[in-house]
């Protein structure tokens, strides 16, 4: 079902309908999730947007003309197709947030996509906090956050077993963005008069949800008015050895110099293949019970995926500054821009691991449980609840994107080891959706169809009007999105590229802004262009 309201409404017999609704949700999950998910702390980070807490005081909402509205954490149930390419298969209950607190007729309606996460922790992106809220405020718009199918309570089945998340596809979630916007009835006065063509429809995302707004402009033009698409990972990578080069070229030189050092050094004894010295190496840093040595060398990227937490506001307290602080601050003294050399480096990275590190992230579990990749018989693996945001996002990267993070080709510099390659990854896929794929569990499985997805929606070479990229230089992801170094696509005045100093979808962030000129530039060149094509829209239903 969804809710609809007209004014005026009672908000107290909604809010009780609503738990209502929860209640069904959690009775939905049949498959429980396990009191501890014992598995490999090797997870790389998925490209998530960054996160804002509303505030714990439940504040009210009222629209411009005094109207008292459902909080932000009010969410509503739309009925979506389970496969659109076979309707008759039904539909499913797909969670949305929605406020009009600032919209007047003729205004746009802004449908922003969280991505790959549980929706109901980006409430925020409804608010005047993010560019979604200021666009809406300027515009006299109504925002809109949706879930995404698998993730979350949007579930067209009950578990994530292979044989569901056949219908788990960018194809299918381009549909829906398209048959929401078409066919959803908003819960305000109105509501069932806005949809695309009586209403300009402004769609918008963040990362994954960046990329899913640029296909779904590519796709479906006759939709979407216009879009913003910040840190839009649009090409898919299998090899994606790139996701360190934007950490290579911002972290501190002294603490890149050193982690290069490493690294280099690491590579070369890995490749002896004498037992004796791997064992050594391995236990400077503590991790001499790791059996296998691609685990060990993708453990030692762990220090630096911290980066992708980063944001002009961020202090200097954060995980990466400490791992920097922990190789180059010896005895109070700095490093200079050349670091301190691979004897010290090797050394002060290996205590900062035995010290503090491996308990941050193992705590109790033995090093082979935390850190090893090769028990395919480890339940982890196949863990099917509905709440497993990484099972359902690995289905996406081990069947169309890849993104496998490993180390820079031989002709380039590098601060991630070599020893991890694709195949690592590719592996892995085969353990967690066992029969999903052509090769064995216990072997390497297909590449991902990463070239079919460029060439379905374009990648970085996607020519559709009306959409605005901003990006950041100090993003990790960067080397996926039109501001890669080898993108040749560098935007027009109808397809705007905005760059800035920014990290991971820092432009999304009022304030952000606040901490970085060129974010804020960014922010006030996108309104202005939104500002300009809504002026030149027209109705055409």
């Amino acid at each position: 079902m969804e809710h609809s309201l007209t004014a005026p409404y009672c908000l107290h017999g909604m809010l009780l309908a609503h738990l209502a609704v929860a209640v069904a949700l959690l009775a939905h999950s049949a498959i429980a999730r396990p009191a501890r998910s014992r598995g490999p702390a090797l997870i790389p980070p998925r490209p998530s947007i960054p996160r804002i807490e509303l505030p714990l005081e439940v504040l009210p909402v009222t629209s411009r003309n005094g109207t008292q509205l459902p909080p932000y954490s009010y969410s509503y149930e739309f009925d979506q197709l389970i496969d659109h390419n076979n309707p008759s298969l039904g539909t499913f209950k797909q969670r949305y947030w929605h406020t009009y607190e600032f919209y007047e007729p003729g205004g746009p309606i802004i449908l922003f996509i969280p991505g790959e996460v549980d929706a109901s922790g980006y409430t925020s992106y409804l608010t005047n906090a993010t560019l979604n809220g200021q666009l809406a405020q300027q515009m006299n718009g109504a925002t809109i956050v949706l879930e995404h199918r698998f993730f979350g309570y949007s579930n067209p089945y009950n578990d994530l077993s292979v044989q569901s998340l056949r219908v788990h596809t960018v194809e299918q979630a381009v549909e829906d963005l398209a048959y929401f916007a078409q066919n959803v009835q908003l819960p305000m006065p109105g509501g069932d008069q806005l949809a695309p063509g009586k209403a300009p429809w402004i769609l918008t995302g963040g990362s994954y949800g960046g990329a899913l707004t640029s296909y779904t402009m590519s796709k479906k033009p006759d939709v979407f008015y216009a879009a913003y698409a910040s840190s839009a990972v649009v090409e898919a990578i299998v090899d994606f050895w790139g996701y360190f080069e934007p950490i290579r070229e911002s972290m501190p030189a002294n603490c890149s110099a050193d982690v290069a050092a490493v690294i280099t050094h690491v590579d070369s004894v890995l490749a002896t293949n004498d037992s004796a010295q791997i064992t050594t190496l391995k236990s400077t840093f503590g991790l001499q019970g790791l059996s296998h040595n691609d685990d060990f060398a993708a453990a030692l990227q762990q220090n630096l995926l911290s980066w992708q937490s980063l944001q002009p506001d961020s202090g200097p307290g954060g995980d990466f500054y400490q791992f920097c602080d922990a190789l180059e601050v010896n005895n109070g003294a700095s490093a200079g821009a050349s670091g301190w050399g691979l004897d010290h480096a090797l050394q002060a990275w290996g205590n900062y691991w035995k010290s503090a590190y491996y308990q941050q992230i193992c705590g109790s579990d033995d090093v082979e449980t935390c850190l090893g990749t090769y028990d395919a018989s480890n339940p982890f693996w196949t863990y099917t609840y509905t709440e497993n945001a990484d099972r359902s996002w690995q289905w996406l990267l081990c069947n169309e994107f890849g993104f496998y993070l490993d180390g820079a080709p031989a002709t380039q510099p590098t601060i991630a080891s070599r020893a991890v390659t694709p195949a690592y990854g590719e592996r892995q896929c085969g353990y967690r959706f066992p029969g999903a794929f052509s090769s064995p569990s216990s072997a390497a499985v297909d590449v991902p169809n990463a070239r079919g997805v460029n060439s379905a929606y374009a990648g970085w070479d996607t020519t559709v009007p009306r959409i605005v990229f901003a990006n950041g230089r100090r993003d990790p992801w960067r080397e996926s999105t039109v501001a890669a170094n080898g993108s040749t696509n560098p935007g027009t005045d109808t397809q705007p590229h905005l760059l800035s100093d920014g990290f991971h979808c820092s432009d999304l962030l009022v304030r952000e802004g606040a901490a970085s000129a060129e974010v804020k530039s960014v922010q006030e060149a996108a309104l202005g262009y939104f500002a300009k094509w809504l002026a030149e829209w027209t109705p055409s239903a």
